[in-house]
């Protein structure tokens, strides 16, 4: 059945195309791959918008859509420290009971929220090799939960270890301090005292990768050891992924309270970021978005994420360009169909009403027949529908068996045949003695006349 229906269109198509001057075939044909280069152009976009493992962690932490990810990024004057980073999850707890969001998780240690905050800084490593001075993030919480690096040797850590006394390299790294990468568990020193290299991560070297800020050698400390050992340039970035019950609760709630002013913060709702509407948003301030007025350096991520709103917001520019074609070509071919119509709105709404009312007849002949007892007008189509299919089978099984039933036939017909023939020899038979009876009762009427 269903391949009949794909010849059968196969076969509207080719008509389709016969009917169609070159014009129009050209036009078709343009209008086609057109609407082909803007699902490639969409699609496309939408996969870039999920690469970027570092703007989908409310995905990565709950299934549903009652989470949201939001990212701040702070000057080096808005003055913020470890201790306002811990008010404001106490807070956070406290606003959350109020407002009756708790955890439903049968996991006893679920979370409701997970947070990490960073700084930027340089550090002195030294081993028994070489030395070597490198940029910093020292890192306060779940840093590595929000920025999963691809690991080579050993383990993330996190704020929660009882041992702070921690690092992670990268590759680079590595190899300028043991000339070797798999390091992990080893020891190095910072400002004289030994920190364990926890784990080894592969640092990204594409061009985008390196534009935004990946560039160099880079470490990973918590922020006590930055701000003991190391230069520090204070906390700059802080980001959480915590319930948003509804639309924007999670960003409104952060930039409020978070403590600091305006002009020293920027905000980023991370998971409706690649949105369809915010790369509208992004289309409209394209030209302002490098115009940044507050003395804020955003790190290596949000550089790249920006990057890749930009490049997303272009491609949806380009698709909806290429969808703009076809579309004024089937307004066209609408209003020319329209212009043409043999049929009015009336006469429309008068078959469908008369359809809708046959409908409703039938529905009521049903019923009535149910309550008599009788076979429905449903069930006497659907009956005579499997006779008359029974019959169709009968007959294509009859046709698919010509030599056999052919056989049959003239064996029968040279019976018949032979049948009548003897019928026929035994009635002449008959006649002629019926003839001679009647000559002799014809001469004994004579003789006795």
């Amino acid at each position: 059945m269903q391949r009949e229906a794909t010849r059968k269109g196969f076969k509207d198509m080719k008509k389709l195309l016969h009917s169609m001057s070159v014009r129009q075939l050209i036009l078709f044909i343009s209008g086609l791959l057109s609407f082909l280069i803007f699902i490639g152009l969409y699609c496309l976009a939408n996969v870039q918008a999920g690469r970027l493992r570092t703007q989908t962690m409310a995905k990565r932490w709950s299934e549903g859509k009652d989470v949201a990810q939001v990212s701040c990024f702070f000057s080096q004057n808005a003055g913020i420290e470890p201790d306002g980073i811990e008010g404001f999850r106490h807070t956070l707890d406290s606003s959350l009971e109020e407002a009756s969001i708790t955890q439903t998780s049968p996991n006893a240690g679920a979370r409701l929220w997970a947070d990490a905050y960073s700084a930027d800084g340089k550090i002195s490593l030294k081993s028994d090799r070489a030395s070597l001075s490198a940029d910093c993030l020292g890192f306060g919480g779940d840093f590595f939960l929000f920025h999963p690096l691809e690991l080579l040797y050993g383990n993330f850590f996190s704020e929660s270890d009882l041992n702070t006394d921690y690092c992670v390299i990268d590759e680079d790294a590595a190899w300028q301090l043991f000339g070797s990468s798999n390091v992990a568990g080893m020891t190095v020193e910072i400002g004289g005292i030994p920190h364990v290299i926890s784990g080894v991560v592969k640092r990204a070297s594409a061009k985008l990768e390196q534009a935004a800020g990946l560039d160099s050698t880079l470490v990973y400390v918590s922020y006590t050891t930055l701000a003991q050992l190391g230069q520090n340039n204070g906390i700059n970035h802080y980001e959480i992924v915590m319930p948003n019950p509804v639309n924007s609760y999670a960003y409104n709630y952060v930039k409020e309270h978070i403590g600091a002013e305006e002009k020293e913060l920027s905000v980023v709702e991370n998971t409706t970021r690649y949105s369809l509407l915010n790369r509208l948003k992004v289309l409209r301030s394209f030209g302002k978005r490098s115009m940044n007025g507050k003395a804020i350096i955003y790190p290596y991520w949000e550089n790249l994420a920006r990057g890749y709103e930009d490049i997303i917001a272009l491609e949806t520019l380009f698709a909806a360009l290429f969808l703009l074609y076809p579309t004024v070509l089937l307004v066209i071919l609408i209003v020319t169909l329209w212009r043409h119509k043999t049929w009015t709105l009336k006469s429309v709404y008068l078959t469908l009403s008369d359809k809708a009312e046959r409908k409703a007849e039938a529905i009521r002949e049903d019923k009535k027949a149910k309550k008599e007892g009788r076979l429905p007008a449903k069930g006497k189509a659907s009956e005579k529908k499997e006779s008359t299919k029974a019959q169709q089978d009968e007959a294509g099984s009859s046709k698919k068996r010509p030599r056999k039933r052919n056989k049959k036939a003239l064996l029968q017909d040279e019976k018949i045949r032979e049948f009548l023939a003897d019928i026929d020899l035994e009635s002449a038979n008959l006649d002629e003695e019926e003839a001679e009876e009647t000559k002799i009762e014809e001469a004994a009427d004579r003789e006795e006349t």
